[in-house]
Protein backbone atom coordinates (compact mmCIF):
# COMPACT_ATOMS: atom_id res chain seq x y z
CA UNK A 1 0.00 0.00 0.00
CA UNK A 2 2.67 1.93 0.79
CA UNK A 3 4.44 1.84 -2.10
CA UNK A 4 1.17 2.26 -4.67
CA UNK A 5 0.82 5.71 -2.53
CA UNK A 6 4.20 6.77 -3.75
CA UNK A 7 3.85 6.03 -7.31
CA UNK A 8 0.48 7.54 -7.28
CA UNK A 9 1.64 10.66 -5.71
CA UNK A 10 4.80 11.04 -8.08
CA UNK A 11 2.15 10.52 -11.25
CA UNK A 12 0.08 13.58 -10.21
CA UNK A 13 0.98 16.08 -12.73
CA UNK A 14 3.65 19.02 -11.53
CA UNK A 15 1.86 22.72 -11.25
CA UNK A 16 3.57 24.59 -13.80
CA UNK A 17 4.09 28.17 -13.84
CA UNK A 18 1.29 30.64 -15.71
CA UNK A 19 2.59 30.81 -19.00
CA UNK A 20 2.66 34.71 -20.84
CA UNK A 21 -0.94 35.26 -22.39
CA UNK A 22 0.65 35.54 -25.31
CA UNK A 23 3.09 32.17 -25.56
CA UNK A 24 6.67 32.78 -26.64
CA UNK A 25 5.74 29.37 -28.71
CA UNK A 26 4.23 31.92 -31.13
CA UNK A 27 5.01 35.17 -30.32
CA UNK A 28 8.39 36.78 -31.27
CA UNK A 29 7.97 39.99 -29.26
CA UNK A 30 7.58 38.12 -25.83
CA UNK A 31 10.36 35.31 -26.79
CA UNK A 32 12.82 37.93 -28.13
CA UNK A 33 12.62 41.53 -26.62
CA UNK A 34 10.22 40.88 -23.34
CA UNK A 35 12.23 37.24 -22.22
CA UNK A 36 11.55 36.35 -18.84
CA UNK A 37 15.22 35.80 -17.61
CA UNK A 38 15.58 38.19 -14.62
CA UNK A 39 15.66 38.91 -11.14
CA UNK A 40 14.02 41.49 -8.91
CA UNK A 41 17.27 43.82 -8.22
CA UNK A 42 17.68 43.73 -12.56
CA UNK A 43 13.55 44.92 -12.68
CA UNK A 44 15.09 47.53 -10.15
CA UNK A 45 17.31 49.00 -12.43
CA UNK A 46 15.11 48.81 -15.16
CA UNK A 47 13.02 51.16 -13.02
CA UNK A 48 15.48 53.20 -12.32
CA UNK A 49 16.53 54.02 -15.26
CA UNK A 50 13.29 54.44 -16.62
CA UNK A 51 12.15 56.81 -14.00
CA UNK A 52 15.47 58.20 -12.70
CA UNK A 53 17.11 60.07 -15.74
CA UNK A 54 18.58 63.83 -16.88
CA UNK A 55 14.92 64.96 -16.62
CA UNK A 56 15.03 65.75 -12.80
CA UNK A 57 17.56 68.58 -13.98
CA UNK A 58 15.04 70.01 -15.46
CA UNK A 59 12.94 69.83 -11.97
CA UNK A 60 14.49 73.44 -11.23
CA UNK A 61 12.65 74.31 -14.34
CA UNK A 62 9.48 73.20 -12.79
CA UNK A 63 9.41 74.30 -9.89
CA UNK A 64 9.65 78.13 -11.73
CA UNK A 65 6.02 77.56 -12.49
CA UNK A 66 5.17 76.21 -9.00
CA UNK A 67 7.10 77.90 -6.04
CA UNK A 68 8.47 76.83 -2.99
CA UNK A 69 5.94 75.94 -1.35
CA UNK A 70 3.59 74.45 -4.26
CA UNK A 71 6.66 72.89 -6.00
CA UNK A 72 7.97 70.83 -2.57
CA UNK A 73 4.57 70.13 -2.10
CA UNK A 74 3.23 68.46 -5.42
CA UNK A 75 6.66 66.95 -5.56
CA UNK A 76 6.03 64.83 -2.71
CA UNK A 77 2.28 64.19 -3.30
CA UNK A 78 3.28 62.99 -7.03
CA UNK A 79 6.07 60.06 -5.65
CA UNK A 80 3.45 59.39 -2.94
CA UNK A 81 0.59 58.82 -6.01
CA UNK A 82 3.58 57.14 -7.94
CA UNK A 83 4.54 54.49 -5.74
CA UNK A 84 1.26 53.71 -4.78
CA UNK A 85 -0.05 53.44 -8.70
CA UNK A 86 2.99 51.15 -9.50
CA UNK A 87 2.23 48.76 -6.71
CA UNK A 88 -1.20 48.67 -7.17
CA UNK A 89 0.00 47.61 -10.53
CA UNK A 90 2.20 44.88 -9.52
CA UNK A 91 -0.46 43.48 -7.18
CA UNK A 92 -2.60 43.51 -10.30
CA UNK A 93 -0.36 41.76 -12.54
CA UNK A 94 0.13 39.15 -9.73
CA UNK A 95 -3.44 38.36 -9.49
CA UNK A 96 -3.59 37.89 -13.09
CA UNK A 97 -0.80 35.73 -12.67
CA UNK A 98 -2.27 33.83 -9.92
CA UNK A 99 -5.31 32.97 -12.06
CA UNK A 100 -2.89 31.25 -15.28
CA UNK A 101 -2.87 34.96 -16.76
CA UNK A 102 0.67 35.91 -16.69
CA UNK A 103 0.17 39.47 -19.33
CA UNK A 104 3.62 40.60 -20.34
CA UNK A 105 2.30 43.68 -22.16
CA UNK A 106 0.63 46.61 -20.93
CA UNK A 107 -2.01 46.80 -23.59
CA UNK A 108 -3.18 43.33 -22.74
CA UNK A 109 -3.47 43.48 -19.22
CA UNK A 110 -6.26 46.94 -20.04
CA UNK A 111 -8.06 45.01 -22.53
CA UNK A 112 -8.13 41.92 -20.39
CA UNK A 113 -9.05 43.51 -17.14
CA UNK A 114 -11.43 46.11 -18.59
CA UNK A 115 -12.78 44.36 -20.96
CA UNK A 116 -12.80 46.70 -23.60
CA UNK A 117 -11.35 46.17 -26.72
CA UNK A 118 -10.83 49.68 -27.53
CA UNK A 119 -8.77 49.77 -24.63
CA UNK A 120 -5.98 47.56 -26.36
CA UNK A 121 -5.48 50.30 -29.01
CA UNK A 122 -5.95 53.24 -26.70
CA UNK A 123 -2.88 52.18 -24.65
CA UNK A 124 -0.59 51.55 -28.06
CA UNK A 125 -1.34 55.03 -28.39
CA UNK A 126 -0.18 56.34 -25.58
CA UNK A 127 2.61 54.23 -25.02
CA UNK A 128 4.05 55.00 -28.73
CA UNK A 129 3.31 58.79 -27.52
CA UNK A 130 5.47 58.33 -24.57
CA UNK A 131 7.94 56.01 -26.68
CA UNK A 132 8.53 58.37 -29.17
CA UNK A 133 8.39 61.55 -26.90
CA UNK A 134 11.19 60.48 -24.64
CA UNK A 135 13.56 58.92 -27.29
CA UNK A 136 13.41 62.31 -28.93
CA UNK A 137 14.19 63.71 -25.88
CA UNK A 138 16.98 61.69 -25.06
CA UNK A 139 18.42 61.69 -28.73
CA UNK A 140 18.33 65.85 -28.00
CA UNK A 141 19.71 66.20 -24.69
CA UNK A 142 22.45 64.00 -25.94
CA UNK A 143 23.20 65.78 -28.80
CA UNK A 144 23.16 69.18 -26.50
CA UNK A 145 25.49 67.72 -23.66
CA UNK A 146 27.57 66.76 -26.73
CA UNK A 147 27.13 70.47 -27.89
CA UNK A 148 27.87 72.12 -24.09
CA UNK A 149 31.51 70.35 -24.02
CA UNK A 150 32.25 71.30 -27.49
CA UNK A 151 31.28 75.00 -26.97
CA UNK A 152 33.56 74.73 -24.24
CA UNK A 153 36.34 73.55 -26.34
CA UNK A 154 35.64 75.28 -29.14
CA UNK A 155 33.79 78.62 -28.38
CA UNK A 156 33.46 79.65 -32.30
CA UNK A 157 33.16 75.75 -33.88
CA UNK A 158 31.23 75.83 -36.68
CA UNK A 159 29.25 72.48 -35.57
CA UNK A 160 25.68 72.99 -35.29
CA UNK A 161 23.35 70.99 -32.65
CA UNK A 162 21.75 69.25 -35.37
CA UNK A 163 24.76 67.66 -36.35
CA UNK A 164 25.59 66.38 -32.76
CA UNK A 165 22.21 65.11 -32.60
CA UNK A 166 22.95 63.06 -35.97
CA UNK A 167 26.22 61.61 -34.11
CA UNK A 168 23.98 60.46 -31.31
CA UNK A 169 21.73 58.93 -33.48
CA UNK A 170 24.35 56.83 -35.45
CA UNK A 171 25.40 55.42 -31.49
CA UNK A 172 21.55 54.70 -30.41
CA UNK A 173 21.37 52.89 -33.87
CA UNK A 174 24.40 50.73 -33.17
CA UNK A 175 23.09 50.21 -29.17
CA UNK A 176 19.18 49.48 -30.07
CA UNK A 177 20.46 46.24 -31.88
CA UNK A 178 20.85 44.87 -28.77
CA UNK A 179 17.84 42.17 -28.81
CA UNK A 180 15.92 42.31 -25.37
CA UNK A 181 14.77 43.91 -22.77
CA UNK A 182 16.84 41.78 -19.75
CA UNK A 183 20.17 42.23 -22.02
CA UNK A 184 20.00 45.75 -20.63
CA UNK A 185 20.06 44.94 -17.35
CA UNK A 186 24.02 45.35 -16.61
CA UNK A 187 23.67 48.62 -19.07
CA UNK A 188 20.97 50.01 -16.68
CA UNK A 189 22.75 49.21 -13.34
CA UNK A 190 25.55 51.60 -14.91
CA UNK A 191 22.56 53.84 -15.46
CA UNK A 192 21.67 53.81 -11.55
CA UNK A 193 25.10 54.79 -10.61
CA UNK A 194 25.18 57.33 -13.57
CA UNK A 195 22.33 59.07 -12.34
CA UNK A 196 23.76 59.15 -8.63
CA UNK A 197 27.42 60.55 -9.79
CA UNK A 198 25.79 63.41 -11.94
CA UNK A 199 22.82 64.18 -9.22
CA UNK A 200 25.38 64.76 -6.62
CA UNK A 201 27.97 66.88 -9.50
CA UNK A 202 24.75 69.16 -10.01
CA UNK A 203 23.78 69.94 -6.56
CA UNK A 204 27.53 70.38 -5.84
CA UNK A 205 28.07 72.70 -8.70
CA UNK A 206 24.55 74.87 -7.38
CA UNK A 207 25.97 75.41 -4.07
CA UNK A 208 29.23 76.22 -5.23
CA UNK A 209 27.31 78.75 -7.45
CA UNK A 210 25.15 80.19 -4.98
CA UNK A 211 27.70 80.71 -2.70
CA UNK A 212 30.77 82.47 -5.30
CA UNK A 213 30.82 86.59 -5.92
CA UNK A 214 29.21 85.65 -9.46
CA UNK A 215 26.14 83.98 -7.81
CA UNK A 216 22.65 85.19 -9.91
CA UNK A 217 20.47 87.34 -8.37
CA UNK A 218 17.46 85.16 -6.65
CA UNK A 219 14.07 86.16 -7.95
CA UNK A 220 10.84 83.68 -6.70
CA UNK A 221 8.54 85.24 -7.74
CA UNK A 222 5.59 84.03 -9.91
CA UNK A 223 4.46 85.62 -13.26
CA UNK A 224 2.22 88.26 -12.81
CA UNK A 225 -0.85 87.24 -14.42
CA UNK A 226 -3.51 84.97 -12.66
CA UNK A 227 -4.38 83.04 -16.27
CA UNK A 228 -0.17 82.86 -16.99
CA UNK A 229 0.44 81.85 -13.60
CA UNK A 230 -2.58 78.62 -13.31
CA UNK A 231 -1.22 77.65 -16.81
CA UNK A 232 2.66 77.60 -15.98
CA UNK A 233 1.35 75.73 -12.78
CA UNK A 234 -0.27 73.08 -14.79
CA UNK A 235 2.75 72.85 -17.00
CA UNK A 236 5.08 72.47 -14.22
CA UNK A 237 2.81 69.64 -13.31
CA UNK A 238 2.98 67.75 -16.23
CA UNK A 239 6.42 67.99 -16.50
CA UNK A 240 6.50 66.17 -13.13
CA UNK A 241 4.10 63.96 -14.26
CA UNK A 242 6.98 62.78 -16.89
CA UNK A 243 9.75 63.08 -14.80
CA UNK A 244 7.95 60.17 -12.39
CA UNK A 245 6.47 58.59 -14.82
CA UNK A 246 6.78 55.24 -16.15
CA UNK A 247 4.19 53.67 -18.23
CA UNK A 248 5.89 50.42 -19.14
CA UNK A 249 5.50 48.52 -15.78
CA UNK A 250 4.07 45.36 -17.07
CA UNK A 251 6.79 45.43 -19.45
CA UNK A 252 9.61 45.23 -17.26
CA UNK A 253 8.05 43.46 -14.92
CA UNK A 254 7.64 40.81 -17.99
CA UNK A 255 11.52 40.54 -17.70
CA UNK A 256 11.34 38.98 -14.59
CA UNK A 257 11.03 34.58 -14.01
CA UNK A 258 8.10 33.69 -13.03
CA UNK A 259 6.63 33.64 -10.72
CA UNK A 260 6.93 37.34 -10.32
CA UNK A 261 4.83 37.62 -7.45
CA UNK A 262 6.38 40.14 -4.84
CA UNK A 263 9.45 40.51 -7.50
CA UNK A 264 8.33 44.11 -8.26
CA UNK A 265 7.48 45.70 -4.77
CA UNK A 266 11.34 45.35 -3.93
CA UNK A 267 12.59 46.86 -7.24
CA UNK A 268 10.10 49.16 -6.44
CA UNK A 269 11.43 49.82 -3.29
CA UNK A 270 15.74 49.96 -5.03
CA UNK A 271 14.44 52.79 -7.10
CA UNK A 272 12.39 54.68 -5.19
CA UNK A 273 15.24 55.29 -2.60
CA UNK A 274 17.29 56.69 -5.52
CA UNK A 275 14.42 58.83 -6.25
CA UNK A 276 14.63 60.61 -2.88
CA UNK A 277 17.82 61.09 -2.93
CA UNK A 278 18.00 62.51 -6.26
CA UNK A 279 14.83 64.28 -7.01
CA UNK A 280 14.89 66.52 -3.50
CA UNK A 281 18.40 67.00 -3.99
CA UNK A 282 18.30 68.41 -7.60
CA UNK A 283 15.12 70.28 -7.10
CA UNK A 284 16.08 72.48 -3.86
CA UNK A 285 19.83 73.31 -4.96
CA UNK A 286 19.00 74.47 -8.42
CA UNK A 287 15.81 76.55 -7.84
CA UNK A 288 17.58 78.17 -4.94
CA UNK A 289 20.32 79.20 -7.04
CA UNK A 290 18.16 79.90 -10.30
CA UNK A 291 15.11 80.85 -8.74
CA UNK A 292 12.40 81.89 -11.68
CA UNK A 293 15.45 82.29 -14.68
CA UNK A 294 16.52 78.33 -14.17
CA UNK A 295 16.58 76.73 -17.67
CA UNK A 296 14.45 73.44 -18.24
CA UNK A 297 18.63 71.60 -18.29
CA UNK A 298 19.96 73.22 -15.45
CA UNK A 299 23.33 72.24 -16.65
CA UNK A 300 22.73 75.54 -19.25
CA UNK A 301 22.13 77.78 -16.15
CA UNK A 302 25.02 76.57 -14.47
CA UNK A 303 27.13 77.60 -17.74
CA UNK A 304 25.49 80.30 -19.01
CA UNK A 305 25.80 81.78 -22.81
CA UNK A 306 28.12 84.97 -21.20
CA UNK A 307 30.09 85.47 -18.34
CA UNK A 308 32.36 82.34 -16.56
CA UNK A 309 30.66 79.37 -15.87
CA UNK A 310 29.37 78.99 -12.16
CA UNK A 311 31.02 76.43 -11.09
CA UNK A 312 34.53 74.29 -11.82
CA UNK A 313 34.42 73.19 -15.14
CA UNK A 314 35.76 69.42 -14.43
CA UNK A 315 32.62 69.35 -12.15
CA UNK A 316 30.66 70.68 -15.10
CA UNK A 317 32.66 68.62 -17.70
CA UNK A 318 32.10 65.30 -16.03
CA UNK A 319 28.04 65.99 -15.10
CA UNK A 320 27.42 66.06 -18.60
CA UNK A 321 29.44 63.08 -19.22
CA UNK A 322 27.88 61.33 -16.79
CA UNK A 323 24.29 62.52 -18.37
CA UNK A 324 24.96 61.93 -21.87
CA UNK A 325 26.24 58.22 -21.03
CA UNK A 326 22.98 57.65 -19.20
CA UNK A 327 21.00 59.40 -21.81
CA UNK A 328 21.89 55.97 -24.14
CA UNK A 329 20.25 53.54 -21.22
CA UNK A 330 17.07 55.51 -21.06
CA UNK A 331 16.83 55.92 -24.96
CA UNK A 332 17.15 51.91 -25.15
CA UNK A 333 14.61 51.18 -22.22
CA UNK A 334 11.79 53.22 -24.00
CA UNK A 335 12.51 52.00 -27.31
CA UNK A 336 11.43 48.22 -26.24
CA UNK A 337 7.95 48.41 -26.33
CA UNK A 338 8.24 49.92 -30.07
CA UNK A 339 10.87 47.08 -30.48
CA UNK A 340 8.57 44.42 -29.06
CA UNK A 341 5.75 45.48 -31.11
CA UNK A 342 7.60 45.53 -34.65
CA UNK A 343 9.42 42.18 -33.69
CA UNK A 344 5.71 40.50 -32.71
CA UNK A 345 5.06 41.22 -36.22
CA UNK A 346 8.00 41.21 -38.61
CA UNK A 347 10.03 38.38 -36.48
CA UNK A 348 9.42 34.58 -36.56
CA UNK A 349 9.47 32.90 -33.47
CA UNK A 350 10.30 29.35 -34.94
CA UNK A 351 13.82 30.74 -35.88
CA UNK A 352 16.54 32.04 -33.37
CA UNK A 353 16.72 34.79 -32.49
CA UNK A 354 20.15 35.91 -34.13
CA UNK A 355 18.96 34.33 -37.26
CA UNK A 356 19.35 35.74 -41.01
CA UNK A 357 15.47 35.45 -40.84
CA UNK A 358 14.88 37.71 -37.65
CA UNK A 359 18.12 40.17 -37.75
CA UNK A 360 18.05 41.45 -41.15
CA UNK A 361 14.10 43.05 -40.32
CA UNK A 362 15.38 43.71 -37.01
CA UNK A 363 18.65 45.85 -37.81
CA UNK A 364 16.15 47.51 -40.71
CA UNK A 365 13.10 48.63 -38.32
CA UNK A 366 15.13 49.35 -35.43
CA UNK A 367 17.25 52.00 -37.73
CA UNK A 368 14.48 53.62 -39.11
CA UNK A 369 13.00 54.19 -35.43
CA UNK A 370 16.32 55.67 -33.96
CA UNK A 371 16.04 57.57 -37.31
CA UNK A 372 12.85 59.06 -37.18
CA UNK A 373 13.41 59.66 -33.87
CA UNK A 374 16.86 61.74 -34.22
CA UNK A 375 14.82 63.93 -37.41
CA UNK A 376 12.35 64.91 -34.91
CA UNK A 377 14.87 65.61 -32.31
CA UNK A 378 16.67 67.99 -34.22
CA UNK A 379 13.92 69.47 -36.25
CA UNK A 380 12.36 70.45 -32.70
CA UNK A 381 14.47 71.24 -29.85
CA UNK A 382 11.61 71.88 -27.71
CA UNK A 383 12.59 69.74 -24.71
CA UNK A 384 11.05 71.48 -21.68
CA UNK A 385 8.06 71.72 -23.91
CA UNK A 386 8.02 68.17 -25.08
CA UNK A 387 8.69 66.57 -21.09
CA UNK A 388 5.34 68.38 -19.98
CA UNK A 389 3.75 67.08 -23.26
CA UNK A 390 4.34 63.67 -22.75
CA UNK A 391 3.08 64.16 -18.88
CA UNK A 392 0.25 65.38 -19.92
CA UNK A 393 -0.88 62.71 -22.62
CA UNK A 394 0.97 60.22 -21.80
CA UNK A 395 2.52 59.24 -18.12
CA UNK A 396 -1.18 60.80 -16.32
CA UNK A 397 -3.41 58.42 -17.97
CA UNK A 398 -1.35 55.23 -17.94
CA UNK A 399 0.40 56.44 -14.49
CA UNK A 400 -1.80 57.94 -12.46
CA UNK A 401 -5.57 57.15 -13.44
CA UNK A 402 -5.51 53.07 -15.29
CA UNK A 403 -3.13 51.26 -12.15
CA UNK A 404 -6.11 52.74 -9.86
CA UNK A 405 -8.95 51.58 -12.24
CA UNK A 406 -7.30 48.09 -12.98
CA UNK A 407 -6.97 47.45 -9.19
CA UNK A 408 -10.49 48.41 -8.61
CA UNK A 409 -11.70 46.03 -11.16
CA UNK A 410 -9.40 42.89 -10.04
CA UNK A 411 -9.62 43.21 -6.19
CA UNK A 412 -12.98 44.57 -6.36
CA UNK A 413 -12.54 46.77 -2.96
CA UNK A 414 -15.75 47.29 -0.98
CA UNK A 415 -17.09 51.18 -2.61
CA UNK A 416 -17.09 52.32 1.52
CA UNK A 417 -13.67 51.22 1.71
CA UNK A 418 -11.03 53.37 2.43
CA UNK A 419 -8.88 52.20 -0.77
CA UNK A 420 -11.52 52.36 -2.96
CA UNK A 421 -12.16 55.97 -2.16
CA UNK A 422 -8.97 56.58 -2.34
CA UNK A 423 -8.30 54.85 -5.91
CA UNK A 424 -11.43 56.87 -7.25
CA UNK A 425 -10.09 60.58 -5.62
CA UNK A 426 -6.40 60.06 -7.74
CA UNK A 427 -8.99 59.15 -11.15
CA UNK A 428 -11.10 61.65 -10.62
CA UNK A 429 -8.39 64.22 -9.86
CA UNK A 430 -5.66 63.71 -11.80
CA UNK A 431 -8.03 63.24 -14.77
CA UNK A 432 -8.45 66.94 -14.34
CA UNK A 433 -5.14 67.62 -13.93
CA UNK A 434 -4.13 65.57 -17.69
CA UNK A 435 -6.93 67.71 -19.16
CA UNK A 436 -6.07 70.93 -18.07
CA UNK A 437 -2.22 70.18 -18.07
CA UNK A 438 -2.50 69.01 -22.17
CA UNK A 439 -4.25 72.19 -23.25
CA UNK A 440 -1.41 74.43 -20.81
CA UNK A 441 1.29 72.33 -22.26
CA UNK A 442 0.49 72.41 -25.96
CA UNK A 443 -0.63 76.00 -25.60
CA UNK A 444 3.32 76.75 -24.62
CA UNK A 445 4.27 74.29 -27.09
CA UNK A 446 2.61 76.91 -29.58
CA UNK A 447 3.84 79.67 -28.03
CA UNK A 448 7.38 78.76 -28.11
CA UNK A 449 7.21 78.15 -31.79
CA UNK A 450 7.11 81.25 -32.98
CA UNK A 451 10.76 82.00 -31.07
CA UNK A 452 12.13 79.17 -33.16
CA UNK A 453 13.30 77.88 -36.20
CA UNK A 454 13.56 74.62 -37.61
CA UNK A 455 16.87 72.40 -37.00
CA UNK A 456 18.55 75.18 -34.82
CA UNK A 457 20.85 75.34 -32.93
CA UNK A 458 19.24 76.46 -29.99
CA UNK A 459 17.00 74.45 -27.75
CA UNK A 460 14.22 76.82 -26.53
CA UNK A 461 12.81 76.64 -23.01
Amino acid sequence: MRSTTINTTLLRPVAEPPKPVSSPDNDAGAAFVLESKGQWWHAGFHLTTAIVGPTILTLPYAFRGLGWVLGLLCLTIMGIVTFYAYYLMSKVLDHCEKAGRRHIRFRELAADVLGSGWMFYFVIFIQTAINTGVGIGAILLSGQCLQIMYEEISPDGPLKLYEFIAMVTVIMIVLSQLPSFHSLRHINLGSLVLSLGYSFLVVGACISAGTSKNAPPRDYSLESSSSSRAFSAFSSISILAAIFGNGILPEIQATLAPPATGKMVKGLLMCYSVIFITFYSTAVSGYWVFGNKSNSNILESLMPDEGPALAPTWVLGLAVIFVLLQLFAIGLVYSQVAYEIMEKKSADADQGMFSKRNLVPRLILRTLYMALCGFFAAMLPFFGDITSVVGAIGFIPLDFILPMLLYNKTHKPPRSSFTYLINISIIFVFTGVGIVGAFSSLRKLILDAYKFKLFSSDVVD
